[in-house]
């Protein structure tokens, strides 16, 4: 664990040589104020439990916006890296309310796992905002703030975008695809991958379309690669691809490419990182036909206003009424994805 003051970026990601951007500013919402002080005049403190933090710079940049606001509100941030490691990040928010923070941000690693971390917070009776990752029904009544973007809905408008595509290059002709998410039981890709599927349905005259079984790339590009591999090369006939994160993609079609497939199929693709809008600006016939945002600067930066707003002692109905918070976030095509690019913002 590490501990980070206001304005100096000391990171479990920078150890790693992850490159944390400054992308995105201005408010999301949210409490805060013109400063960040607890009740009694000390500085708020707050912890932030990040599930993991090695190979994603979607992870990095989330940590950067939070970051950024707690030096802007005059709070300060003490971070942990669970590593995907769900004991440790039981212990790690223990450490943290040990250490007298006024309120924790967790990025949950698994939604039921952390009943330990969840119980300790009610206990010592600190405010709990929860971010990108949810809880599970039962832990979430527990938190003060749920901060993500509409998973379902995000995911629908990107099956939505390929089964436009599909309509175009396929017609009416059969097509097989596959989803490729996170973790087995995962309630992210669960959502995720759901709303791909409803988005693509919804869509009338849409070619009629099978699904192989889902494949896991655990949000990282290696991870990813061997199962998409996998699948192309059993499967030639592939047509569509959803990968639920930029993160993977990397490996995605370097998998596709390895089985002599890549030209022939639509990608897909969830986070709205800029250089996957920017592909699609500069090759538009490409394989990537939609990229769907979620913002994590953004995220980051809305979780630490309400974790201030909670430690000041404002009430959830003000702050985050019915304990979720739902970011604003873009579906990005090649016809489209030159209204979204900015080269200043990694997503």
């Amino acid at each position: 664990m590490m501990r980070t003051t206001t304005g100096v970026a000391v990171t479990t990601a920078l150890a790693l040589g992850l490159t944390l951007t400054a992308c995105g500013s201005g408010d999301s919402g949210g409490g805060g104020g013109d400063g960040a002080s607890a009740g009694d005049g000390d500085t708020i403190q707050i912890g932030f439990s990040q599930r993991r933090l090695a190979g994603s710079d979607w992870w990095a940049t989330l940590l950067q916006g939070a970051e950024d606001k707690a030096k802007e509100l005059g709070a300060e941030i003490t971070v942990t890296d669970a590593g995907g490691d769900t004991v440790k990040q039981n212990s790690d928010v223990q450490t943290l309310l040990t250490q007298g923070v006024d309120a924790v941000i967790m990025n949950p690693h698994d939604p039921t796992g952390v009943v330990e971390a969840v119980n300790a917070t009610v206990q010592d009776q600190v405010p709990l905002v929860v971010v990108n990752s949810n809880l599970s029904e039962e832990l979430a009544a527990n938190q003060f703030c749920y901060v993500a973007e509409d998973q379902t809905a995000v995911a629908e408008s990107l099956g939505v975008a390929i089964a436009e595509e599909a309509k175009t290059r396929f017609g009416s002709e059969p097509i097989t695809a596959v989803v490729v998410g996170g973790y087995s039981g995962e309630t992210v890709t669960q959502l995720r991958g759901d709303g791909v599927v409803a988005g693509y349905e919804s869509v009338a005259d849409a070619p009629p379309i099978t699904y192989l079984p889902i494949r896991y790339g655990e949000w990282l590009p290696d991870k990813a690669l061997n199962p998409v591999r996998d699948v192309a090369t059993a499967n030639p006939d592939l047509d569509v691809v959803f990968s639920l994160s930029d993160v993977m993609l990397p490996g995605i079609k370097q998998g596709l490419q390895d089985a002599g497939i890549l030209d022939q199929v639509i990608i897909g693709t969830y986070d709205g990182q800029m250089s996957v809008v920017k592909e699609m600006m500069d090759n538009p016939e490409g394989p990537v036909q939609a990229d769907a945002s979620n913002e994590p600067y953004k995220m980051g930066q809305t979780a630490v206003e309400k974790a201030v707003a909670a430690a000041k002692g404002e009430t959830q109905d003000d702050v985050c009424p019915g304990g979720e918070f739902f970011i604003d976030t873009f579906i990005a095509t090649p016809e489209t994805a030159s209204q979204y690019y900015d080269e200043s913002r990694m997503y």
